[in-house]
């Protein structure tokens, strides 16, 4: 039997500075009973190897209706916005998993490379002529706005800074507060509007593609249709800006590095798998249940346990990764789990990834001297559980 610890409260305290309250852990093994903010026990899976096969593992499912206790954690969705893929397992996972592919293929991403191309060019015009900047308010956040609102056809007039709606949603206290739930609402009535507007008017979009699968097949219901347009504009807006932010943090923090970026000796690809690994957007996966009393590791669960994935604290895993605290992009054999792992791997991982390479390589070709107004261990970053986001990023052009 592994030695016995008492549960780790799972609070700000600990959210806010994960990575050396992850490696803490690390050191007491790779599966830990734990309480949530909402005083629901849990198990925290932390080891590289024990997150990947519990990822893998029918036996744990993303249906809260198998939960034994009821309770709210920072990776879970509002309810009215719940019906999406990160919620379901096979069949209905499989049904959706398959819509998302049909109509989110790497052709439409690749066909947004112009666009992405276009709009980076444009943010960067707009701060060329000042001397200072803030990476995630005027040139991340905008960007990973504008195209995701493209991918999903939102008209220009109809735009709106989702920021204030996203950070209230990733915040510790999320679905308890008041102003949370103003937040869901809101996000909720403008997809509402917007899906019925599309259906009057279809485009050439992923959503008007979602759109007319659920109406002429019938795959997808009204709330699975709100749903999965929430999950897309969530994910796609938000937690490209993190990876986007956090990535010019690393390569500022480590002049060697930008320096070999600047002349070429180092990929934009390099770059963005190590900034994912070293500090993924998504820290959590989405909570599990255990349907069944199974190991995770050498800890057993009961029936409904609830169980916590950490990406993050797997990606920095030492008996996977040589000095896994050192941010270093010409790792080889770089195999980081921040989109997933197995059937629930991020559908939106390729588009993610093209926006960060366009956009180092842009900052970089066009802002040679870039450097960081604040030392890197004094930049400000959300306390969440579930996302890893600075809250600005002061940069000297």
């Amino acid at each position: 039997m592994p030695p016995y610890h008492a549960p780790i409260t799972l609070g700000d305290e600990f959210f806010s500075d994960p990575h050396a309250s992850y490696t803490a852990l690390r050191r007491k093994g790779g599966v830990h009973r734990a309480v949530a903010q909402d005083g629901a026990p849990l198990l925290l899976v932390t080891g590289y190897r024990e997150v990947r096969e519990a990822a893998m593992n029918p036996s744990l499912s993303l249906d809260k209706r198998h939960a034994r206790s009821v309770g709210r954690d920072g990776s879970s969705m509002p309810p009215e916005l719940d019906a999406h893929l990160l919620n379901t397992d096979p069949p209905a996972h499989t049904r959706l998993r398959r819509l998302v592919n049909s109509t989110f293929t790497p052709r439409r991403t690749e066909r947004l490379r112009t666009d992405v191309q276009e709009i980076t060019d444009r943010l960067l015009d707009r701060v060329s002529s000042r001397h200072r900047a803030d990476i995630m308010a005027d040139f991340a956040m905008p960007l990973s706005m504008e195209v995701i609102c493209r991918l999903l056809g939102i008209p220009q007039e109809k735009r709106i800074d989702f920021r204030a709606w996203t950070d209230t949603l990733l915040s510790p206290a999320a679905g308890s507060a008041p102003q949370s739930r103003e937040a869901m609402r809101h996000m909720h009535r403008f997809l509402v509007t917007l899906i019925e507007d599309k259906r009057k008017k279809p485009g050439d979009d992923l959503l008007s593609a979602l759109i007319l699968a659920h109406e002429e097949e019938g795959r997808l219901t009204a709330e699975e249709l709100v749903a999965m347009a929430f999950l897309l504009l969530f994910g796609g807006y938000h937690n490209t800006a993190s990876l986007i932010t956090t990535s010019v943090l690393a390569l500022l923090s480590h002049a060697n590095h930008f320096s070999a970026f600047r002349s070429g000796d180092l990929t934009a690809h390099a770059v963005t798998e190590e900034a994912l690994r070293w500090n993924p957007p998504a820290m959590l996966a989405v909570r599990r249940f255990a349907t069944q009393k199974v190991r995770i590791g050498d800890v057993p669960t009961l029936t409904g346990d609830r169980i916590w994935l950490s990406w993050a604290a797997a990606n920095r895993d030492p008996e996977i990764f040589e000095r896994p605290e050192t941010f270093d992009p010409h790792r080889k054999n770089n195999t980081h789990l921040s989109f997933g792992h197995g059937t629930h791997y991020c559908p939106g991982a390729s588009l993610a990834r093209l926006e960060n390479r366009i956009a180092l390589a842009s900052l970089a070709h066009r802002f040679p001297a870039l450097s960081l107004v604040d030392q890197p261990d004094h930049v400000r970053w959300i306390a969440s559980p579930r996302s890893r986001s600075l809250s600005e990023l002061r940069v000297d052009l």
